[in-house]
């Protein structure tokens, strides 16, 4: 399976521990082509259907025809063994903005 940047998969993301998300949901992949090209792992943030809408931390999207956000604040690499299958991608606009969301959490 080639992943892309940007593609929302289906992932299982148990066993988890503490306040991390889990079970069976969708990602959104955030690194870069080349590493995902190479490693066997990817970097994603999980989506979530319980909607935070003051929470900086959090992007408002539609996935799959539903309401979801990006839970940025829950960022974490995972297997690619982990993914099911890839279910939508984010538009060109949501992109961006969880590129500068990411920037404004964890950059400078």
């Amino acid at each position: 399976m080639k992943i892309k940047r940007y593609e929302i998969y289906l992932a299982n993301l148990d066993p988890t521990l503490g306040s991390e998300i889990n079970k069976t949901r969708p990602v959104v992949v955030v690194s870069d082509d080349a590493m995902n090209n190479t490693l066997n792992t990817l970097v994603v943030c999980p989506l979530t259907t319980k909607l935070h809408l003051m929470w900086r931390s959090r992007i408002q999207i539609n996935c799959a025809k539903k309401e979801a956000e990006i839970a940025v604040d829950q960022i974490r690499t995972i297997s690619k063994s982990r993914l099911i299958k890839k279910i939508d991608k984010l538009t060109n606009q949501n992109a961006a903005l969880l590129r500068q969301t990411i920037t404004e959490m964890y950059g400078e």
